[in-house]
């Protein structure tokens, strides 16, 4: 493993990473199952799917670990719901680091196989890792991430602004939001005055959203 990432063990037993580089860990340390459940499934892919869609495409930024990607893609098959999913990551982490995860224990076997086995693979292109269920991984930093394809959900989940200031300024957002959709829904674990700004900026309404354990608040913002 790099010498910059270790494991820790989140207040919910579930396992996050700690990059030592950037000074942060990859989820929260109150617990990172039940943030990215909190943040991601409830606050953002459920309040989707609300409308009755049974389709549905995400892009993540910072697709680190897998976390968000696999509870999603398991919240999705057990309902019936066909999921496109690309995730954007500058530094995608190794497969022995991704299989040391533990991340099995909350997803079924056969999307964990599936992902373990074809998760190389997903760095170059999507693939379909089962009837409802595609995966791409794009190894590129926000800005030069390009696509032709639109979504109905972003998953925001960048560093903080205090580690990562330029994933949170007005250029990288506009740049990640031009690919949702009218009506798309945007989701991130963090709410700040000058997110809220941007957000309002650049045709979004907002809301504050109560936050996973240890925030107060998330944002949620849909697109006009």
């Amino acid at each position: 493993m790099d010498d910059s990432l270790s494991f820790s063990i989140t207040s919910d037993g579930s396992k996050t990473l700690y990059n030592a580089e950037v000074g942060e860990h990859y989820h929260s340390r109150h617990g990172a199952l039940q943030e990215s459940k909190h943040v991601f499934i409830e606050s953002g892919l459920k309040y989707f799917l609300n409308n009755g869609s049974r389709k549905v495409n995400i892009l993540e930024l910072g697709f680190g670990t897998g976390l968000n990607f696999l509870i999603s893609a398991e919240y999705c098959f057990s309902n019936g719901i066909e999921l496109e999913y690309i995730g954007i990551e500058a530094y995608p982490l190794s497969l022995d680091i991704v299989m040391n995860t533990g991340y099995d224990q909350y997803i079924s076997p056969e999307l964990w196989n599936t992902f373990i086995r074809e998760y190389n693979a997903t760095l170059q292109q999507s693939i379909k890792l089962n009837s409802r269920c595609t995966l791409g991984i794009a190894s590129t930093k926000l800005l030069n991430f390009h696509t032709d394809k639109m979504f109905d959900i972003i998953y925001f989940d960048a560093f903080a602004a205090i580690h990562q200031p330029e994933m949170w300024t007005e250029t990288s957002l506009a740049h990640i939001c031009k690919f949702l959709r009218s009506g798309g829904v945007f989701v991130t674990y963090a709410i700040t005055g000058n997110l809220k700004r941007t957000m309002k900026t650049l045709g979004f309404s907002i809301e504050k959203v109560v936050g996973a354990p240890g925030k107060r608040e998330m944002l949620r913002a849909v697109k006009i």
